[in-house]
């Protein structure tokens, strides 16, 4: 059996993973700023870190998973004045929608799910940490942290300090000592949520709040820090610095992040008018299709979301549970997911693609046994799909929920046509596929000298 494999995104090279302690890991992956809806790049992350969570306990007999919740930031302070509502009452609603929306796309609940604001006194006492040891100073009521006090600053993001102020058009702060310092503390105005703090009335900065909380819940190092690869910089190469410079070691022995989603080919984005939140696609597609979506690509490569993408997630999941259907009076037997391709595949860096291949292995596998073979080919395909967090619908169930309108003849007619044209290409595959979404349909193709006719069932 191969070991745990994970790009470690400082240097950017593929290692074995090795925890500080084999008998209770620790991974911490950044969680909302509940000021709205979670969109579709917002959910990448949590799918994918709940890939790797299934799988640590599958190696390791104690896993600790802390995925905070940000529920003090200036984008839920303007969210509430938008609103003309409270501030506690946006950062609650949206924590709701968040979990909800989460658990619908499988997600196993973290072990820990801290809140900022219970977290205040730990934000304070690290703040006074960095202060005592001139890693941070006072400044017309901020309190800022000093890059230049840190050698490796920048070490995370493979950045250097001039490199990153080189071209800079962002108008600098007079209060900052360096261009490049970032705050740990700010004031509060009357009318904004603030605490009392040994610098006055105030609130923590973005940066500070996980530093914190993963002390406080974690201890001073944890084995694994994730993301989205847009929290590399400044967020993640800010939180190495205040916590390296505050208690010393290492803090996260392997970052990793995945990469971005682009929609129909473009970056996602307001000014494009392309976000898609989780809650309006979970409107016209089950849960599992937007997390086998999720799972098609390799957590660092990014992600074209489109509806191609989405209705080939749905005949995928089609064909997978087709397999479980025809076997429906058979009971799986037991078995372990540490003996299947799927968990041999997700070692590797969490190889997804591969892991889906291998889960569509097992289905024809199943398809084709015999009798006498049929309980241990189901237990694989369902073994294997449960460490990806898949196919935990009862198969006549999906295929009730999922059915829609009547498929038209029309539309038959054309797939009829593709998988003509698959099985000229050798693509088997895909004429599988297509015979199977069909199916799903209630329409059943019959293949004979004469070409394929077909007829509903």
């Amino acid at each position: 059996m191969t070991e745990l494999q994970l790009t470690n995104t400082q240097g950017g090279k593929k290692h074995p993973f090795v925890p500080r302690d084999p008998q209770s890991v620790t991974m911490y992956v950044c969680g909302p700023t509940v000021y709205n809806l979670a969109h579709i790049g917002n959910a990448r992350p949590v799918v994918v870190f709940d890939v790797l969570y299934r799988l640590l306990l599958q190696l390791y007999p104690k896993v600790v998973y802390a995925r905070n919740i940000t529920d003090i930031d200036d984008k839920i302070i303007a969210a509430a004045r938008e609103r003309g509502g409270d501030i506690q009452a946006v950062s609650d609603e949206f924590t709701v929608k968040f979990r909800e929306d989460m658990a619908a796309l499988n997600t196993l609940v973290p072990t820990l799910e801290p809140h900022a604001t219970d977290n205040i006194d730990a934000m304070i006492a690290l703040t006074e940490d960095l202060v005592a040891k001139d890693h941070a100073y006072v400044s017309d009521g901020h309190v800022l942290f000093a890059v230049e006090s840190m050698p490796s600053y920048g070490a995370l993001s493979g950045r250097k300090l001039e490199d990153m102020l080189a071209g800079a058009r962002v108008e600098v702060a007079e209060y900052k000592r360096h261009p490049g310092d970032f705050v740990l503390w700010k004031p509060s105005s009357p009318e904004d949520p603030g605490w009392d703090s040994p610098w006055g009335r105030g609130r923590p900065g973005w940066h500070l709040e996980c530093s914190a909380m993963i002390r406080a819940h974690m201890g001073e190092s944890i084995d694994i820090h994730g993301g989205g690869r847009d929290l590399i910089f400044p967020h993640h190469e800010n939180e190495r610095a205040q916590s390296c410079c505050a208690y010393g070691g290492e803090f996260v022995r392997h970052w990793l992040h995945n990469a971005y989603v682009d929609m129909d080919g473009e970056k996602m984005s307001k000014s494009l008018g392309n976000v898609r939140s989780v809650r309006e696609l979970l409107a016209h597609y089950p849960g599992e299709v937007l997390r086998f979506s999720l799972l098609s690509a390799h957590y660092r490569s990014p992600l074209n979301f489109s509806s191609d993408l989405l209705d080939g997630a749905r005949a995928s999941l089609d064909t997978l549970y087709n397999a479980l259907r025809q076997h429906v009076d058979v009971e799986a037997a037991e078995f372990d997911a540490s003996e299947t391709e799927v968990f041999e595949a997700l070692k590797d860096d969490l190889n997804t693609p591969k892991a889906i291949a291998a889960l569509h292995a097992s289905a024809k596998a199943l398809n084709k046994a015999n009798p006498a073979e049929v309980a241990r080919a189901k237990g694989e395909l369902m073994a294997g799909a449960a460490l990806m967090g898949l196919l935990a619908h009862d198969p006549e169930e999906w295929f009730t929920a999922t059915q829609s309108e009547q498929v038209s003849a029309e539309t038959v007619e054309q797939l009829i046509a593709e998988r003509i044209a698959a099985k000229a290409g050798k693509n088997y595959a895909r004429a599988d596929e297509i015979r199977d979404q069909l199916s799903s349909k209630g329409v059943v193709l019959e293949d004979g000298a004469d070409g394929t006719s077909w007829r509903r069932s």
